[in-house]
C-alpha cells in the first residue's frame, strides 16, 4: 500500500498571520535570544549605555530574521508511504517505507520527519534527514507491532523545517494516511476429513450437474452447438429425438463458521481472553477451509454473514475467493461484543437451507442458548462445536478447579442433538481441539455405522 503527497515548505499567507505563524514556530532558543535581546535593550535605555544597545537588538533581530527566513522558504518536497504488507497478524510485524523528493529547484535544509502512529504500534518514530538536493530524495523505514487486532491509522506525515541556529522550527503536514490492519492469530490445523458427511459437504470437489436452462431434465434435446459425443442414444431411440447428457461440473463443498460475539457469553479482555481464543479460532478455520477448496462463510450470532452477497452468502471461486477471504479476515480484525442475548438470528439464517459442514465457536451457554444450539445441526452435513469452559477461562491458574456440571450438561444436549461438542478449557491448542474432534466424529460415523447393519 503506497500513499503520498506534496508539501510546501512556506505558504502564501496574509502578513499578520505570517508574522504570527513565524513568532509561534521559534524555539525555547529563539525565545531566549529575543527576551534576551530585549533586556538588553531596555537596560540600555535606563543605563544609558550604547554598546549593550547594540548587543541587544543582535540577540533580539537574529531569531527574527531566521523565522523569516524560514517562513519565506519556498521548496516543496513529496512524501510517500508504503506498508509491507498492509494486513499482518496480532503479533507480526509490519515494516512502514518512507520516501522524500524535492520537487523544488533549491536544496531543503535539516529535515525533521514525523509519522503519528496510535500508541498500540510503539513510539512514535521521528527521523533527522540532511540537506536534501534539487530533483533528490531521501529514504527511512520503521516498523510497527500490536498484540492487539483492529484498524490501525497511519499518519498523516509531519515535517519539521528548522534554520541552521535552531531559532525557529515550522512544521508542515501531509494530508494523505494508510491504514494497517492487524488480523487475527491463524492456527495451521491438520488437514483431516471429518466422518459422518453429507452431501453437499465433503473434500471440496464433489460433481454435479451444470444446468442449461430452467426446463432441463435428464436428458435434454439437443441444441446447436452441442458436442455429439454427449448423444444420449438410449433416450433418442425412445424419444425419437436427439437427446444428449447434461454435462458434469465441480461443485465447491460449503462449510459455514459461526462465531459467537454476545457480550454476556465472555469475560475478561485482552489478548489472552476467551473471546479472542474464539476470533482466532474462527479465522484459522476460515482459512483452513478456504485451502481445501470449500465455499466459506463467516455468520455470527446478530444474523450477518460474510460475504453477503451473492452465491447465498458463500464465498466463490478464483479471484472472488481471494477478496471473500480478505473481507472476512478484515472483518474479524475489528469484530467486537454484540448487545444480542441470544443465538436465534443465526438459527434462522442456518434453518433456510443445507449448509454442510457447520463449525461453531461458542460462549457460556445457559439452556435456552444450548437448546437453540442443538437445532442448528438439523440442517447441516456436519456440526462441529467448540464450547469455552467459562470456569477455566475467569479463574486465575492458581485456583483450585471447580467441577463444571452445568457445562458438562450443555456438552451433552449438543452431542445428543448430533454435534461433536469439545470444551476448551484456558490455553487450548486449537489444532489438538480439531485432532480430536475428527476423532470424536469419525468414532461417531463407525458407531452410527454399525447400529444401522
Amino acid at each position: 500500500m503506497t500513499s503520498g503527497g506534496t508539501a510546501p515548505a512556506g505558504d502564501d499567507r496574509g502578513e499578520t498571520s505570517g508574522v504570527r505563524t513565524a513568532l509561534a514556530g521559534l524555539t525555547t532558543r529563539g525565545r531566549s535570544f529575543l527576551a534576551a535581546g530585549i533586556a538588553a535593550a531596555v537596560c540600555s535605555f535606563v543605563l544609558g549605555l550604547n554598546e549593550l544597545l547594540r548587543v541587544g537588538l543582535l540577540l533580539a533581530v537574529l531569531p527574527l530574521i531566521c523565522a523569516t527566513v524560514l517562513y519565506r522558504t519556498r521548496y516543496r518536497v513529496a512524501a510517500s508511504r508504503r506498508l509491507a504488507p498492509a494486513r499482518v497478524p496480532a503479533g507480526g510485524e509490519a515494516r512502514v517505507h518512507l520516501r522524500m523528493d524535492n520537487v523544488s529547484r533549491l536544496p531543503t535544509g535539516l529535515l525533521m520527519l514525523q509519522d503519528r502512529v496510535p500508541y498500540v504500534l510503539g513510539p512514535r518514530p521521528r527521523f533527522v534527514l540532511d540537506r536534501v538536493e534539487p530533483g533528490g530524495r531521501r529514504e527511512v523505514s520503521y516498523r510497527v507491532r500490536s498484540d492487539l487486532r483492529g484498524r490501525y491509522p497511519l499518519g498523516p506525515l509531519q515535517l519539521r523545517l528548522t534554520d541552521p541556529f535552531g531559532m525557529c522550527e515550522l512544521t508542515r503536514s501531509f494530508a494523505t494516511y494508510d491504514t494497517l490492519t492487524v488480523i487475527p492469530r491463524v492456527e495451521p490445523l491438520a488437514p483431516v476429513r471429518f466422518g459422518g458427511e453429507a452431501q453437499g459437504y465433503g473434500d471440496g470437489r464433489q460433481r454435479s450437474l451444470a444446468l442449461a436452462g430452467e426446463d432441463d431434465v435428464i436428458p435434454r434435446g439437443y441444441r446447436y452447438g452441442d458436442d455429439l459425443r454427449r448423444v444420449h442414444w438410449r433416450s433418442t431411440a425412445r424419444h425419437g429425438e436427439l437427446m444428449v447428457r447434461r454435462e458434469e461440473q465441480p461443485r465447491r463443498s460449503r462449510c459455514t463458521v459461526l462465531l459467537d460475539t454476545r457480550g454476556g457469553a465472555y469475560e475478561g479482555a485482552g489478548p489472552d481472553a476467551a473471546f479472542e481464543w474464539a476470533v482466532s479460532g474462527a479465522a484459522s478455520v476460515l482459512v483452513h477451509m478456504l485451502e481445501r477448496g470449500f465455499s466459506v462463510r463467516l455468520l455470527t450470532d446478530t444474523g450477518s454473514a460474510v460475504p453477503g452477497e451473492g452465491g447465498d452468502a458463500f464465498a466463490g471461486t478464483g479471484q472472488e475467493t481471494a477478496d471473500a477471504a480478505g473481507l472476512m479476515m478484515d472483518t474479524l480484525a475489528v469484530i467486537d461484543h454484540s448487545d444480542g442475548t441470544g443465538l436465534s438470528r443465526a438459527y434462522d439464517v442456518l434453518r433456510g437451507g443445507n449448509e454442510g459442514l457447520l463449525i461453531a465457536f461458542l460462549g457460556d451457554l445457559d439452556e435456552e442458548q444450548a437448546t437453540t444450539v442443538a437445532k442448528m445441526s438439523r440442517r447441516s452435513g456436519g456440526a462441529v462445536a467448540f464450547v469455552l469452559d467459562p470456569d477455566t477461562w475467569t479463574r486465575e491458574a492458581t485456583d483450585v478447579p471447580r467441577p463444571g456440571d452445568r457445562h458438562a450438561e450443555r456438552l451433552r444436549l449438543l452431542r445428543e442433538a448430533g454435534w461433536t461438542a469439545l470444551s476448551v478449557p484456558r490455553g487450548a491448542s486449537l489444532d489438538e481441539l480439531w485432532r480430536q474432534a475428527d476423532r470424536e466424529r469419525s468414532g461417531l460415523a463407525a458407531v452410527t455405522g454399525e447400529a444401522r447393519g
